[in-house]
């Protein structure tokens, strides 16, 4: 059935019929709202319906798979707005036209089938990498699939890519336009070029005032300032109230005593490491056996070690020097592989773990008392602050009495500023930044929640608007702008005019020897630009727009002025890529198949029943 149904696709009635199909179905539209639909239908493609426990499997498959793009599960209006709910029916449309174009061309597919895509199924295998029943009937009870259900849409997918396969699964690339491509992508070109600079152009006259003024008036809006609000700002969180705590040294004396067993210092050791040859090698090893000190080896071998510091065997990142180094005696070394061949680790001194002193952790542990005091009166303090804030005292007078520190900064709506609060995190910067520009001055703020903890509240102090700068303000930076664009159009003119000998037969070596300068012979590149780097794409683009003896200029992606002359044009040799190829009549199925599928999805007509549809995304609102 499957040779039969492909020799029709490729017969010339076949052919026709699909373009009437693709051609003829491309004014058909979707009906939004139907009457003939059951409650429970919330659609109907054709013969077929689509319910709401369709529905709603696939749209909370869809639903889980945005999560994982936005990192949150969106809400049911967020779905509306991204247009989940119509892309799921579009998908389901289009699968139960498929389905119904399976069965006219009688496709199926046998139990035994079935059975071997089940076993197949990496989702239902065990540890051993075999069918799993278990395994089976949690995965169907996780997605909401009863067992018929789960082998009709097994059977269904199977049919439909029966079809798919035997309409497109020969659709290849034509041979011109694997020629085509293949010199697209690989033909290579070598230029002579030279780089045009600020030293092979006469200097620009300095500008005077009349000059400086207009170019300021004519491009004010270069030089107009932002918006700058001025902003106190306090934070409040544990970490800012336990800085301003200062723990007692018997306190601190008195927690040591108390954890003291349950402190440890890690052993640590201080290392070094030297590469050896092969020769070395053996000079080491004989040295080892005998007992010979590190240092006379290195001595002997005219070789210096490089110190890795004092370490902690939990700091090596490299598993065979920390075995290696904490696998020594002090004083002794080891020889392992390197990634450039052996080396010697020697270690020189060995720091013993154990207790530590109360001097070792008494800051560690000041820190923990300060954080701990600072967690119990977190709540107690902010709502002091608030009682602070609400009879409108400054928060200077507040920062002052609790011991806080007080920020101050002027913030653009960039928000940039803020990066003066220690530790702030990346979507607070931006909340912030909107509050301080919705305040009025004046005004009392409310707390801003900060995302790991506590609060920031803000006094606006001062609004500088954004306004014109006058030419005192900005002269230099006018100047330097005006210098610049003359700079620029005298490189420019410069280029033309180099351009323009090439274009009269003088040769590039000459035009290059006018501007004092001289000509370089770039490596083969293709259209993308040189694998070394000597030309970009950009340069490559202009000297791949004419034939082979093309000439011409190119800004570079470095702004560099650049002339050039081709020298050789290659063409492409050999067949295109073979990854290539294949990616490419992929490209081509995948086209084809979406062009089929709708015209197909479009023919047999999707009716929506808008109410059963409301309802079942109702119901959506609580997954």
């Amino acid at each position: 059935m499957l040779d039969s149904l492909r020799g029709f696709a490729k017969s010339w009635p076949g052919k026709i019929m699909g373009a009437f199909l693709l051609v003829g179905v491309a004014g058909f539209g979707i009906n939004n709202v139907i009457t003939d639909l059951g409650t429970n239908t919330v659609a109907r493609v054709g013969d077929a319906e689509i319910n709401s426990r369709t529905f709603l499997r696939a749209y909370q498959r869809q639903i889980n798979q945005v999560a994982q793009q936005l990192g949150s599960v969106p809400t049911a209006e967020q779905a509306v707005n991204l247009g989940i709910p119509s892309m799921v029916l579009q998908d389901l449309a289009q699968d139960a036209a498929l389905d119904q174009m399976a069965s006219t061309f009688g496709l199926g597919v046998s139990e035994d089938k079935l059975s071997e895509m089940l076993r197949a199924d990496p989702s239902f295998q065990g540890t051993l990498g075999t069918f799993d029943p278990n395994a089976f009937t949690q995965v169907l009870r996780q997605s909401g699939l009863t067992e018929a259900e789960y082998f009709q849409d097994q059977g269904d997918a199977a049919r439909r890519q029966q079809l798919i396969l035997s309409l497109f699964g020969d659709t290849t690339l034509p041979e011109t336009a694997s020629k085509l491509i293949n010199r697209y992508v690989g033909d290579q070109r070598t230029i002579d070029f030279f780089v045009l600079g600020d030293t092979n152009i006469e200097t620009p006259a300095t500008p005077s005032e009349e000059e400086l003024a207009a170019y300021l008036e004519e491009n004010q809006v270069e030089f107009r300032t932002v918006e700058t609000r001025t902003v106190q700002m306090l934070r409040l969180s544990p970490a800012d109230l336990a800085a301003t705590k200062t723990i007692a040294a018997d306190a601190i004396a008195a927690e040591y005593e108390r954890t003291k067993d349950g402190l440890t210092k890690p052993e640590r050791r201080t290392i070094e490491q030297v590469v050896l040859n092969d020769e070395q090698v053996a000079a080491f090893e004989a040295g080892q056996a005998a007992g010979t000190p590190f240092e006379t080896l290195l001595a002997d071998n005219g070789l210096s070690a490089t110190g890795l510091g004092t370490l902690a065997e939990s700091e090596i990142n490299d598993g065979n020097l920390a075995r290696a180094a904490y696998g020594v005696s002090e004083g002794g070394f080891a020889i392992i592989d390197g990634v450039t061949g052996k080396r010697a680790v020697h270690v020189s001194a060995i720091e013993p773990g154990g207790v530590p002193s109360l001097d070792e952790v008494s800051e560690q542990i000041a820190q923990g008392l300060a954080r701990t005091q600072a967690r119990n009166e977190i709540a107690d303090v902010q709502d002091q602050v608030e009682e602070l804030r609400a009879a409108f005292r400054p928060l200077t007078e507040i920062a002052d009495r609790f011991g806080l520190h007080l920020y101050q900064a002027d913030v653009t709506a960039s928000g940039t500023e803020l990066n003066i609060l220690p530790d702030l995190a990346s979507e607070d910067a931006g909340r912030i930044s909107q509050a301080i520009f919705k305040a009025e001055e004046g005004q009392l703020t409310a707390a801003i929640p900060l995302a790991g903890s506590g609060n920031l509240y803000f006094d606006l102090t001062a609004i500088e608007p954004a306004r014109d700068q006058t030419l005192d303000e900005v002269r230099d930076a006018v100047a330097a702008a005006v210098t610049a664009q003359r700079t620029n159009d005298a490189l420019l003119a410069a280029r033309a005019d180099a351009v323009a000998k090439l274009d009269a037969g003088t040769p590039l070596a000459d035009v290059a020897a006018s501007y004092n300068v001289f000509p370089q012979l770039s490596s083969p590149f293709t259209r993308f630009g040189a694998a070394d780097g000597s030309v970009d794409s950009v340069v490559a683009a202009a000297a791949f727009a004419g034939g082979a003896e093309h000439h011409g200029s190119a800004l570079n992606q470095s702004g560099e002025h650049i002339v050039f002359q081709v020298v050789a044009a290659t063409p492409a040799e050999g067949p295109l890529d073979p990854g290539a190829q294949a990616s490419l009549e992929n490209e081509a199925r995948i086209g084809i198949y979406g062009d089929f599928v709708t015209a197909i999805r479009d023919d047999a007509g999707l009716r929506i029943n808008q109410q059963a549809l409301q309802q079942t995304l109702a119901l959506t609102s609580g997954l």
